[in-house]
This record gives C-alpha cells, sequence and structure tokens, in this order.
C-alpha cells in the first residue's frame, strides 16, 4: 500500500532491498536482541496504567485519506494508495494526576549519540506550543543497541534543536543524555515505567509531591 505525505511525497518506511542474509541479520538484531518493539512496549505500558487508574495515556490516530481501493473479492477490500492528511506532531498525549502528558518515542541504533535528524521541526513547534500552555512534554529515546531508555525533557530538546545552526552539531551526545535526562529501566509492569520519570521531572521542577498509585 502507497502511503503520501500531505504535499505528495511518497512515504516510504522501508530500507531498500537487502539480501537475505542481510536480512536475517537484521531480523536477528531486531527480534533476538532488542525482542518486543518500542512502541509496543509503550502501548502495553499505557493499558497497564490505564488498568491501574494511573494515568490516561493514548496513542494519537494519524488521519489518513484513502484514495485507491482494490476488491479482490466482495467480502475483501484491499487499500492501495492513502495521503496523510495532514504532518504527525507527537506520538502519544493523555493526563495523569492532573498535569497533560504529550511525548514522542525516538528509537536509534546509535551507541554514542541520538540524532537530531529524528525530530521535525513541526514536532518542535508542537512542543513548544504545549510548553506554553504548562504541559509536560518529553521525548523517550531508546538506545537499542545498548537496550537503555531515557527520559528526556521537552525543553531541553527545543534548546538543543535551535542551537543546531549555530553550534552545527546534528546529534545528542550520550553524556548529554545521561547528564540531563532520566534512566529508565525497562521492567515487567509496566515494561517502560516512564511516569517514575515523570514524576522525578516535575518534582525536581515544581518542588511538588506526586501520588504514587
Amino acid at each position: 500500500m502507497a502511503f503520501h505525505y500531505p504535499n505528495g511525497t511518497p512515504y516510504n518506511n522501508h530500507e531498500a532491498p537487502q539480501s537475505k542474509k542481510q536480512v536475517k541479520k537484521r531480523k536477528s538484531i531486531q527480534f533476538g536482541k532488542r525482542g518486543m518493539d518500542f512502541e509496543e512496549k509503550i502501548n502495553k505500558s499505557n493499558a497497564f496504567y490505564l488498568s491501574r487508574n494511573t494515568a490516561v495515556i493514548h496513542k494519537k490516530p494519524t488521519p489518513v485519506q484513502i484514495v485507491k481501493v482494490d476488491y479482490p473479492s466482495r467480502s475483501a477490500a484491499v487499500i492501495k494508495e492513502a495521503y496523510f492528511r495532514q504532518a504527525s506532531t507527537t506520538d502519544y498525549n493523555g493526563v495523569y494526576d492532573g498535569y497533560y502528558l504529550d511525548f514522542e518515542a525516538k528509537e536509534t541504533k546509535n551507541k554514542t549519540s541520538f540524532p537530531l535528524k529524528n525530530f521535525h521541526q513541526h514536532q518542535i513547534d508542537h512542543i513548544q506550543q504545549c510548553l506554553a500552555q504548562k504541559g509536560i512534554c518529553f521525548v523517550l529515546m531508546w538506545f537499542s543497541s545498548l537496550n537503555r531508555c531515557f527520559f528526556f525533557s521537552g525543553e531541553d530538546l527545543v534548546t538543543y534543536w535551535s542551537e543546531q545552526e549555530s553550534t552545527g552539531k546534528k546529534s545528542l551526545p550520550l553524556s548529554i543524555i545521561e547528564k540531563n535526562g532520566i534512566e529508565i529501566q525497562i521492567g515487567i509492569a509496566p515494561q517502560v515505567p516512564y511516569l517514575d520519570a515523570v514524576r522525578q521531572h516535575i518534582q525536581s521542577n515544581k518542588g511538588v509531591a506526586i501520588n504514587d498509585n
């Protein structure tokens, strides 16, 4: 199925064709080392938080306009071409203990830095707008090669993003993320206990205690 961005540019979420050996090696890295997809871990964590009445966080749906459908049979339809109606903002949003949360989930195979090209200007603009309304914005960074996860605040992300032109730095060093971010230990229930980092972030910035359900 062919997807397109709002400006008509084709969307390709797959890499160029690879040999069977490369595909086998890549699958080994993705499934043997990383296990479940990072986004799926977050989704399951959100379901856990919801079941415990801790927070209501959902993945944002991306509006899609279908333009071509094939009907191989009367009881089946196959979407062949579609367009994203608008550029996406961030992946997740919701409410936790009276606070509005809005965040993005990103991953990299890099071991020493996180590429800023993983973000887009419209996402940074959205984060700035939410911060202006006193929302809590952040990104969950997953270093798949290291099996390490970090909470990195929206404020810091906006700062480093805006400094790209003056500093020429196109990535965030792991040392900066370790210093300014909050490492999250992957668990079982929830698998990505990111609300622990959110509580720590709120307490350090506002000096208030947060309910721990």
